[in-house]
C-alpha cells in the first residue's frame, strides 16, 4: 500500500501552534523588560523559493511573538534557514556562524536557532553540536510548523534543542506570515519530491510528493489577492506531478486554470518543471491561459542521453529537445530557461558537445549553469569516473559562454517593444529609476518614482543592455 499523507491543513495542530505563540509572548515581553527596547530578530534565507517561502512563515511567526524584524544579524533572535543543494551551501552556514558566535558573546540574550534542509543531514547536525555549541535550536523541513512550541521550549531549557523528523504526513498551514514583497507571493502547492536524481539530496531531505487540496490553495490565493498580491509563484520541487497523491483525478493543468479564474489576479508563475511530466494539456493550458507568465524554467541538467541516465532524469536529449521544440513552436514568445550541471560523474567532452549543441537548438533566454557539487548521502557520490576539476573548468567556461550570447541574442529580440513591466521596487544604483519584471521575467529599469512599485504599467523597451532593457513609460 503507498504511504497515506494528509491532504488538509490540520486545523488541530494550527490551533495548537497558535496557542503556543500566544504563550511565547510573554518571553518576549520579559525580554523586552530586561533590554529596555524590543527585541529584534533576523531571519536568513539560503537556498530555493520554497525555503524562502518558509523564512516568510518563519518571521511571521516572530512578528506576532512580539520582535521588530529587521535584516542585520546582529539580533536577539537570529535563524539561518538552510540549503544543501550543493557544498558550498553548509560551508557559507558554518562561515556565517562564526560571526554570530562573536555577536553572541556581547550579546547573552541572543538566540540562534538553524533550520531547513541542511538540518535533515545528521553529519550536519553532529558537526554543529560539536563545533557550535552555542546555537540554541535545530529543526528541519518537515516540523517547520513546530516552530512555536520549539520556540516556548527553546525559552524554557537551557540545552540545544533538537528536534528533526525523517519525514512527515500532514500538512499545517494558516500560520501568521510576513510577506517580502506586498504584490506578490509564493504558495506552496505540494510539497517533496519522488523523482531521485541521483546527484540530488532533495528527496531525502525534504520527503515525498505530497499535494495540497485545490480548494486550500484557491482560497489561500484569493485571500493573498485580497491583500493587494498581484502576481503568485505557484511552488513545488515537481509542480508538473502535482495532484497524484490525491484520492480525486487532477493534475497541475486542472489547477492552473482554477487559479486562472480568481478575479483579481493578473499573473501567474510556476517552478519547477520536470521535462518528464510536462503534459500537451500543460502546453495548450500556458498557451490559452490570459494570466500565465511567459517564462517557463525547463532543467535540462545535460544534453547527453548516457549522462541522463546516469543522473535518473527518465528523458533524452532526443526527448527533451522534441517538447522544448514543441513549447517554441506553441507559444513563440514564451521565454525558456533551464539548469546545467558540468562535471558529473563519468562526464566526457563528447558530453559536453551533446549539452552545447542542445543550448543552440533551444536558444535559451537565461540558464542556472553549476559545477557538479558531490553531497553525501547520493548515488553520484560513490560513482566511479569524478571528472577532473581542470577539465570541468574549461567544459564550464564554453557552455557559460554560448549561454550567455544565446541569452543576449534572445533578449535583444524584443527591441523596441512595449511590454507590461509589474514594478518590483526602486533601482539600486540609480534613485531616478525604478525597477521591474516582464512576463518573460526579463528585468527592465526605467524612470518612476516609489508610487509606482506594486502596480504594472507600459513601458518601450528601448535600449538593450545584454540581459535586460532601459525603457520609458508609455
Amino acid at each position: 500500500m503507498p504511504e497515506r499523507f494528509e491532504t488538509k491543513t490540520d486545523q488541530e495542530e494550527v490551533k495548537r501552534q497558535l496557542a503556543f505563540i500566544e504563550a511565547g509572548r510573554q518571553f518576549v515581553v520579559d525580554l523586552k523588560n530586561k533590554l529596555g527596547r524590543t527585541p529584534t530578530a533576523c531571519v536568513t534565507t539560503f537556498g530555493c523559493q520554497m525555503n524562502a517561502r518558509d523564512s516568510e512563515k518563519i518571521t511571521g511567526i516572530l512578528a506576532d511573538l512580539g520582535y521588530k524584524i529587521v535584516e542585520n544579524e546582529d539580533a536577539d533572535f537570529v535563524l539561518f534557514n538552510t540549503c544543501t543543494v550543493r557544498d558550498n551551501a553548509n560551508q557559507k552556514v558554518y562561515g556565517r556562524l562564526g560571526t554570530l558566535h562573536g555577536y553572541k558573546k556581547h550579546n547573552p540574550y541572543m538566540r540562534i536557532a538553524l533550520c531547513g534542509c541542511m538540518m535533515q543531514e545528521e553529519t550536519a547536525v553532529d558537526k554543529i553540536l560539536n563545533s557550535y555549541s552555542f546555537v540554541d535550536l535545530i529543526f528541519g523541513t518537515h516540523n517547520l510548523y513546530k516552530f512555536p512550541e520549539l520556540f516556548v521550549q527553546m525559552m524554557t531549557r537551557d540545552i540545544t534543542i533538537v528536534d528533526v523528523w525523517e519525514s512527515t504526513t500532514k500538512i499545517v498551514e494558516e500560520l501568521p506570515i510576513v510577506r517580502k514583497y506586498p504584490f506578490k507571493s509564493g504558495v506552496n502547492i505540494m510539497f517533496g519530491c519522488n523523482n531521485f536524481c541521483t546527484y540530488c539530496i532533495v528527496p531525502y531531505v525534504r520527503g515525498r510528493e505530497r499535494s495540497r487540496e485545490p480548494e486550500e490553495i484557491v482560497e489561500e490565493i484569493k485571500g493573498l489577492v485580497a491583500d493587494g498580491v498581484k502576481e503568485v509563484m505557484l511552488l513545488g520541487q515537481n509542480v508538473n506531478s502535482y495532484g497524484k497523491n490525491l484520492e480525486r483525478e487532477i493534475g497541475f493543468p486542472d489547477l492552473l486554470r482554477m487559479v486562472e479564474e480568481i478575479e483579481g489576479l493578473e499573473r501567474i508563475r510556476f517552478m519547477t518543471s520536470h521535462p518528464k511530466d510536462l503534459s500537451d494539456d500543460l502546453i495548450a493550458c500556458m498557451k490559452e491561459s490570459k494570466k500565465i507568465c511567459r517564462h517557463l524554467h525547463l532543467p535540462l541538467q545535460s544534453g547527453s542521453s548516457k549522462i541522463l541516465k546516469a543522473m535518473n532524469r527518465h528523458y533524452t536529449k532526443e526527448s527533451y529537445l522534441e517538447l522544448a521544440m514543441k513549447i517554441r513552436k506553441e507559444i513563440p514568445d514564451m521565454a525558456i530557461t533551464t539548469d546545467i550541471i558540468v562535471g558529473f560523474p563519468g562526464e566526457t567532452y563528447e558530453d559536453i558537445k551533446d549539452t552545447l549543441d542542445v543550448i543552440r537548438q533551444v536558444e535559451y533566454d537565461n540558464a542556472f549553469t553549476f559545477i557538479y557539487s558531490k553531497r553525501t548521502g547520493t548515488p553520484a557520490a560513490v560513482m566511479e569516473n569524478q571528472v577532473a576539476k581542470e577539465d570541468i573548468k574549461v567544459w564550464f567556461d564554453e557552455i557559460l559562454s554560448l549561454v550567455q550570447e544565446c541569452a543576449r541574442k534572445r533578449t535583444a529580440m524584443l527591441d523596441g517593444q512595449i511590454a507590461d513591466v509589474l514594478v518590483e521596487g526602486m533601482n539600486e544604483q540609480d534613485a531616478t529609476l525604478v525597477t521591474g519584471r516582464m512576463s518573460n521575467n526579463t528585468l527592465v529599469h526605467f524612470p518612476g518614482d516609489e508610487s509606482l512599485v506594486g502596480s504594472i504599467v507600459n513601458v518601450k523597451l528601448e535600449e538593450c543592455k545584454g540581459f535586460y532593457y532601459l525603457g520609458k513609460r508609455v
